[in-house]
């Protein structure tokens, strides 16, 4: 079955945003401030952090989050839970070797929430999602709530020199890390209510649809953090627990409407590309094969930036981290389009088959 481009180009170009996002959790060093990001002394570097702080942070795992559910609910039940066991197991294997930011385990979890929500009415993913932006704003509002003091306050394995010491510290670190993405769940019911009416294999049919969200979902998320944005380019100076909660509560349930607003931009774009453009077709394969391309990044910037590899965490401002992100970006579409062209699956992709074939044959 021939593959549709809409999700592939989202997940393909959503990447290069999880690189923006994930390369700036690996600085360390330097004191912290607001949102536990490094204090930066540099123009360009201001300029950098605010730029991905308000329209990457927060915003780029939604849109994964919608993406995820928008396949999950078209998949047989029974090969999705299958599927979204291994990826707990790869998640967890992900995090204890290489990243404790892994969300692969918690979209594996999400997973089965989500064969639930594919059960559900359309008037209960609305109000269930009206809620679960409640308790994300609450949650978020409390997880940054303390005052900045210089010091790490998560992933404190970043900075940890020990190789051996670092490793036992992530996978607790990873546990937490739904806490921290808690807002993907609203993201997922709407990717459920968009699959059943296969906004993204006909997205010429939903232009005004796809309009609207794009329209009002990424200024949304571009307003809503731009405070924060502000405070970690250091030109809003925020010290107050209630502020800093309310900040936080906004950043993060606005970039719900940002990872929508992208997903639809996307489709958008892809209404108007040649799908057999080169370009597009080398981001389709990045998309085709994100999870490998997903944990390339994390191999790269493992070897780049932790204190027991390069260091380079320790010395690279959000610029220099920013640009170090696009190319591997842009190193891992080169790589999935050279998959493309022999006709081969990402190395990922093809374990995880592998590894579920073979738990078939054996039941």
């Amino acid at each position: 079955m021939k593959r549709l481009l809409t999700p592939d180009l989202a997940r393909g170009g959503m990447l290069a945003l999880i690189a923006l996002a994930n390369s700036a959790v690996y600085l360390h060093g330097r004191p912290y401030g607001v949102r536990q990001h490094i204090v930066e002394t540099g123009f360009v570097d201001h300029v950098v952090s605010f730029f991905v702080v308000t329209f990457v942070d927060a915003r780029a795992y939604p849109m994964f989050a919608f993406l995820f559910a928008y396949g999950v609910a078209k998949m047989a039940p029974q090969r999705v839970k299958s599927r979204n066991w291994w990826l707990i197991v790869f998640g967890f294997l992900h995090a204890l070797l290489l990243f404790p930011g892994d969300v692969l385990g918690l979209y594996g979890v999400l997973g089965f929430a989500v064969i639930a929500m594919t059960r559900w009415k359309d008037r209960t993913l609305f109000v269930v999602a009206t809620l679960w932006l409640g308790l994300t704003a609450l949650i978020a509002g409390q997880a940054y709530a303390t005052p900045p003091n210089g010091e790490r306050a998560f992933f404190l394995s970043f900075e940890t020199v020990d190789p051996m010491a670092a490793m036992a510290m992530r996978p607790l670190e990873w546990l937490l890390v739904p806490l921290g993405l808690i807002g993907v769940g609203a993201a997922a019911m709407m990717g459920v209510w968009a699959a059943r009416r296969n906004v993204l294999a006909s997205p010429e049919q939903y232009r005004t649809l796809l309009r609207h969200v794009a329209g009002w979902g990424i200024p949304l998320a571009a307003l809503g953090g731009l405070p924060s944005g502000l405070a970690v380019a250091g030109v809003l100076h925020v010290v107050e627990p209630s502020e800093l909660a309310g900040m936080a509560a906004l950043h993060a349930v606005t970039g719900i409407a940002g990872g929508l607003g992208y997903a639809a931009l996307i489709a958008l774009i892809s209404l108007r590309v040649r799908a057999d453009s080169a370009v597009v077709r080398a981001i389709a394969a990045c998309g085709e094969r994100s999870l490998s391309c997903y944990l390339f990044q994390s191999v790269v910037f493992v070897l780049l930036f932790v204190p027991y590899t390069l260091g380079l965490g320790a010395t690279l401002g959000s610029a220099a981290t920013a640009l170090v992100a696009l190319a591997t970006w842009g190193v891992s579409v080169l790589l999935a389009d050279l998959l493309r062209r022999r006709g081969q699956r990402g190395p990922a992709e093809a374990l995880l088959s592998s590894v579920r074939r073979l738990q078939g044959s054996s039941v």
